[in-house]
């Protein structure tokens, strides 16, 4: 949000979103551990930002703690959708 919100792009009061699905896989020894993580970022903004949308969509991940934090062991993977 941050990112966006420098470039001009409201990214607060609701205008970004995310919904997020995780995948979990039963180990041999039987514990349930997550595999993967899918984050769906859902933004109000409006088509003339696509392009600078994209740009910071495709470096986030690399500037966010968490995603740093767990990609080692997790797999994440982003999209994002435009709702005008």
């Amino acid at each position: 949000g941050g990112a966006l919100e420098a470039r001009g792009i409201n990214a607060s009061d609701g205008a970004l979103t995310a919904d997020v699905t995780g995948e979990v896989e039963k180990e041999d020894d039987g514990v349930i551990v997550i595999r993967r993580i899918h984050v769906m970022y859902l933004l109000k903004a409006g088509e003339e930002h696509g392009e600078t949308i994209e740009r910071v969509h495709d470096f986030h991940a690399d500037k966010c703690p968490v995603y740093r934090s767990i990609c080692g062991s997790i797999d994440i993977t982003t999209d994002y959708e435009l709702e005008g």
